[in-house]
């Protein structure tokens, strides 16, 4: 004789054989051996008691957040640096907040310089570089934000396509010209 238990939402967790289990749990109900051998090979949904029926329910749909998956792109692309003058610059969370203090020194001084740590290592730079840079780190922050606007607007409107997610983003490479510090 062949058995199924269940939990108590009614889902299928285990099965027994009377020839080859000796324990079987109080709570378990006959099944025939075509529902037995059929709930081990079918494996394309999820295998439920209803109304004392052992019956296989198609999974749930899962629906991808695709608000989600944009935001961590985003998150990621925000993060890829740009070439401002030959020099690298890291757009990391951390380095915009460095970059945008930095910056408002160079706005309150227009005589500040510092030593300024990029990818490649440190330079020396003067208030209208220093400028320069936080604009040039805005305007790539600020690039990335819009396209997740773009792709969550588009989400919305129901046009969006997975492809889109990789597509379009500012890609950090662009030349950024610093002033003359002369």
């Amino acid at each position: 004789m062949k058995y199924a238990a269940f939990d108590v939402a009614g889902v299928l967790q285990g099965r027994y054989d009377s020839a080859v289990h000796r324990a079987i749990p109080d709570d378990a109900v006959e099944i025939t051996d075509e529902l037995y051998f059929k709930s081990i090979r079918e494996v394309d949904g999820v295998w439920r008691l209803v109304n004392q029926q052992l019956v296989k329910v198609p999974f749930a749909e899962v629906v991808p957040d695709y608000a989600l998956m944009v935001a961590v792109e985003r998150y990621k692309r925000e993060a890829t640096g740009v070439n401002v003058d030959g020099l690298q610059i890291e757009t990391t969370r951390d380095s915009q907040a460095l970059i945008a203090s930095t910056g408002l020194s160079a706005v309150i001084d227009p005589e500040y310089r510092c030593n300024f740590k990029t990818a490649a290592g440190f330079v020396e730079i003067g208030a209208e570089q220093i400028i320069a840079i936080a604009k040039a780190v805005r305007a790539h922050v600020q690039a990335c934000f819009d396209r997740e606007l773009t792709l969550l607007r588009a989400i919305e409107a129901g046009e969006y396509r997975v492809e889109m997610l990789l597509a379009g983003w500012p890609d950090g490479k662009s030349e950024i010209s610093l002033p003359d510090q002369t």
